[in-house]
């Protein structure tokens, strides 16, 4: 037993034994967001073009937190990725690699060079590692706009991860920006790599549709293939369902979209071993649940941190930034059960000041007293997070990866429980009511202001 102090609260924290036994490991990494203008300057309007118009005073070499990630920041998560676990089983990259910048300031030719670059140095340092590779909102021109037939960026990113994508994987990349494979190579075993950019309620190219690119019904006949093959599957993707833990009435997917999702996970949740998105920036998770069975949780998906510490301009999120965080996932080999998570991060006030020290932030079994990273155990831990002040506290801390140490208060305390509870719309607005939510501004609506949030996000 140790005793650790977060916003002044004395928390006892007690270690959870676990056996090794077939226990691999792996990295996920999310949201570098390479700003190639960043420059360290006095000058804090030219530091960097991710700024979003912000004077960015005392720029450090690895970055800012007004700003998306300067190549030395991104060269530093990769090599600590090497020095911490030189020979992971795979890597999952779930995309975002262009910087917050105006679509004018970029280009086609900007995003796949952009992508490139990040591309040639997970392969330079880690050649022999399998890459298992998602498209994020901000990797296409323009930004969210992804359309669902074939395309130069979907081509030419097949190109650029083709030494990943087996052959079979780039004929449905090329045409949807998604594939499945074998995970590993291994029988029994899956990973589906989703476009959910698709599903995006900023993409104008996919409003209309029922199923851009046929990729639900894609997903629900490999699912089904799955379960008559005995398969335990991981499911990839960068923007996730459900709604921004930072902000209140913020989803991500178009309503119908979201439902579809929601199905699928509901009806194949028992060949579905894990779920990783990234998007938000932050440490968080989503649950799912059996809605035949009250509170019985079915499935988990885990959202990286990101590497990028640029603080988002949302309005209402009052300090929106993170330093940067890395995520290893340790799973059963035979079941492909997340046994556990170990997050790294930089303390980017300390590396700009002293040296880049990638350290050890947390293992989710010791932080939060559970077992293993199961559907299960993530459902104790979001129960330890709604009725104890001191495990709420925790992790809010972990959220921004140890940036925001602010007491987490009953808002705080909503918004982020039942965003991690509810997928689903309408009971994501019921749990609001039954924690106890203040009811929303006479001037606007819910619905008011989650437009008004998504064109400003749009905008970033």
């Amino acid at each position: 037993m140790f005793a650790i102090r977060t916003s002044h609260v004395l928390c006892f924290v007690f270690s959870c034994s676990q056996s090794f036994a077939s226990l691999g490991s792996f990295w996920h990494i999310s949201d570098l967001h390479w700003d190639p203008t960043y420059t360290v300057t006095d000058n804090p309007d030219r530091v960097c073009a991710s700024n979003g118009g912000r004077p960015v005073p005392n720029a450090g070499k690895f970055g800012h937190y007004l700003c998306d990630s300067p190549w030395d920041l991104i060269n530093s998560s990769i090599y600590a990725m090497k020095d911490i676990l030189p020979d992971p089983d795979f890597i999952i990259w779930t995309g975002d690699d262009t910087p917050h910048v105006p679509n004018e300031q970029l280009g086609e030719e900007a995003v796949l060079s952009i992508i490139g670059n990040i591309t040639h140095l997970i392969k330079l340092v880690f050649p022999d590692t399998k890459v298992y590779s998602a498209l994020g909102n901000h990797d296409y021109h323009p930004k969210n706009q992804f359309p669902a037939e074939q395309n130069n960026i979907y081509e030419r990113t097949a190109q650029l991860w083709q030494d990943w994508l087996e052959p079979d994987s780039q004929l449905t990349f090329r045409t949807g920006g998604y594939y499945t494979e074998k995970l590993l190579n291994r029988t029994g075993h899956r990973v589906l790599v989703l476009n959910t950019n698709l599903h995006y309620d900023q993409n104008k190219a996919t409003e209309t549709m029922d199923d851009p690119a046929g990729q639900f019904s894609w997903v629900d006949q490999i699912l089904t293939s799955a379960a008559s093959n005995n398969e335990k599957v991981y499911i990839v993707g960068h923007v996730p369902p459900g709604y921004f833990e930072k902000k209140r009435h913020k989803p991500w997917f178009r309503p119908n979209f979201n439902r579809r999702y929601l199905d699928l996970i509901q009806r194949h949740h028992g060949v579905i071993a894990g779920q990783f998105f990234g998007h938000h920036h932050t440490d968080t998770f989503r649950m799912f649940y059996d809605p035949d069975g009250a509170e019985s949780p079915i499935s988990v998906m885990f959202l990286a941190p990101g590497v990028t510490p640029w603080k988002t301009t949302l309005p209402g999120v009052p300090d929106g930034a993170n330093n940067p965080g890395i995520r290893v996932f340790e799973y059963d080999t035979s079941t492909l059960l997340v046994k556990d998570t170990v997050t790294y991060y930089l303390n980017l006030t300390h590396a700009n000041i002293a040296r880049a020290r990638w350290e050890k932030e947390y293992r989710l079994t010791e932080a939060f007293q559970v077992a293993d990273a199961s559907p299960s155990s993530m459902h104790r831990v979001l129960e330890l997070m709604a009725s104890d002040r001191c495990y709420l506290q925790r992790y809010y801390d972990y959220n921004s990866v140890s940036y925001d140490r602010s007491a987490c208060d009953h808002t705080c305390r909503v918004d982020h429980v039942c965003s991690a509870r509810e997928v689903d719309f309408d009971r994501y607005e019921r749990c609001l009511e039954t924690e106890g939510a203040p009811p929303p501004g006479h001037a606007l609506t819910p619905l008011l202001l989650s437009a008004a949030f998504s064109l400003v996000w749009a905008s970033q």
